[in-house]
C-alpha cells in the first residue's frame, strides 16, 4: 500500500464535498509529474485530502478504489483519474506551517514541490502527520 497527499481547492471541491458524496472521481490533474504519480495508484491506497488557497491543511483522508483509468470526459488517454472514497476526517486539520516546523518533514516533497497536486507520502511522513492531527 502507498500512501498519497491530493490537492484541491476547497471552494471547488472539499473534503465535506466528498463525505457527502461517498465517492468521487479524482480529477483534473495535468502536470506530468503529479500524473505520473497518479498513474502508480492502486486500490487500497490511502491518500491526505489538503485544501489549498487560503486553508492550506490536511483535513482528511481518502481510500483509492481503482486503478487509474483515462479521463472519460477528455479525449485524451494521457489524462487519468482514479476513484476515491472518503474513510475520515482528521480530529484536527495539519496547517502547511505545521508541516514546515517539523523537523521531521523537511524533506517532504509538498513544501519542496508546492505546485505539484498528487505528492507521495512515505509512511513516517504519514504517521508523523497523522500524529499532529491528533490521532
Amino acid at each position: 500500500m502507498a500512501y498519497w497527499l491530493l490537492k484541491s481547492e476547497p471552494q471547488d471541491y472539499s473534503y465535506a464535498n466528498l463525505e457527502q458524496e461517498g465517492r468521487a472521481v479524482w480529477n483534473g490533474v495535468k502536470n506530468p509529474l503529479a500524473l505520473k504519480h497518479l498513474r502508480t495508484m492502486q486500490p487500497r491506497d490511502k491518500a491526505f485530502i489538503y485544501h489549498t488557497g487560503k486553508e492550506r491543511q490536511v483535513v482528511g483522508v481518502a481510500e483509492v478504489l481503482t486503478l487509474p483509468y483515462p479521463d472519460p470526459a477528455l479525449n485524451n488517454p494521457k489524462l487519468v483519474v482514479v476513484d476515491i472514497q472518503a474513510v475520515r476526517s482528521l480530529p484536527q486539520p495539519v496547517t502547511l506551517a505545521q508541516i514546515k516546523q517539523n523537523n521531521n518533514l523537511t524533506d517532504f516533497d509538498l513544501i519542496r514541490l508546492p505546485r505539484l497536486s498528487v505528492v507521495p507520502v512515505p509512511i513516517g511522513y504519514w504517521q508523523q502527520i497523522l500524529q499532529l492531527a491528533g490521532e
